[in-house]
């Protein structure tokens, strides 16, 4: 079987090589100094007594293929901060999910809550650059990193004052999450080496993380019950992207925070 989550991560690898051969490091290790500080994320989706929503600016995905056109993701992401999200996540892969970094930069000069740059990351220039661009919070894919990289680039985040959000599908790669001592937490339903899902992963893993650490649920949500199911499971904000880019994302936006 085809490992699509490897396949992805280098493809990303492959074409932040070759913005730098545009852009040099040095120039957007530069930019990502001088851009204006990063919007405090875990204020943004801190505990409360009712579930946050991370909002996803999503073109298409490797499972599902072509969702939305979503010409101005501008637009599409102040409809979202309107609904109620408390922070937008833009897909910023270009070969399966049809994204960029303009989307992220034209996202960002439009809202005013944090932006997520969810992205295949795995090297510091992939970081920098989403600095640049004015991401709040950068993934990272604890599958997809051995732990010396993962911290490297955990510690790179953090230090230049953004967030990192930091995803894991099993046990072990929650324990890994949790050495870094991240504050943001994400457990994603779906399997990214094989794209399947299981929408109970997330209460299973969730029971062992600690107070202190914000619980994101990523992954299979359609409906209101979905939303609720991984709240009953202590999710403390839950990301969604595919059901908000195929509905109004206002009026779903409102049903899903009610739950």
């Amino acid at each position: 079987m085809t490992d699509l989550l490897a396949e992805l991560t280098e493809g990303a690898r492959a074409d932040a090589r070759a913005r730098e051969q545009a852009l040099p490091l040095e120039r957007i290790e530069a930019a990502a100094v001088a851009a204006a500080p990063a919007r405090d994320a875990l204020a943004a989706l801190a505990p409360a007594d009712r579930v946050k929503i991370i909002a996803e600016v999503k073109r298409a995905s490797p499972s599902r293929g072509d969702l939305a056109e979503i010409p101005d993701p501008a637009r599409l992401a102040s409809l979202y901060e309107e609904g109620g999200a408390s922070a937008i996540s833009v897909l910023t892969e270009e070969r399966r999910f049809k994204g960029s970094l303009d989307d992220l930069r034209s996202v960002k000069s439009t809202v005013s809550i944090p932006v997520l740059r969810k992205d295949f990351v795995s090297e510091p220039y992939q970081v920098l650059e989403a600095r640049a661009a004015g991401a709040d919070i950068v993934l990272l894919i604890v599958a997809a990193l051995h732990q010396t990289r993962l911290r490297t680039l955990h510690d790179l985040i953090v230090g230049l004052g953004m967030t990192a959000l930091v995803e894991a599908h099993t046990a072990e790669e929650l324990e890994r999450a949790l050495e870094l001592d991240a504050k943001l937490v994400g457990i994603n339903a779906r399997n990214l080496k094989t794209f399947e899902l299981d929408r109970d992963l997330f209460g299973t893993l969730a029971e062992t993380i600690p107070s202190g650490v914000i619980k994101v649920a990523e992954s299979a949500v359609a409906a209101p019950k979905d939303v609720a199911h991984y709240r009953q499971s202590g999710a403390d904000v839950v990301l969604i992207g595919e059901a908000l880019v195929t509905s109004d994302p206002v009026s779903t936006l409102t049903t899903f925070l009610a739950v």
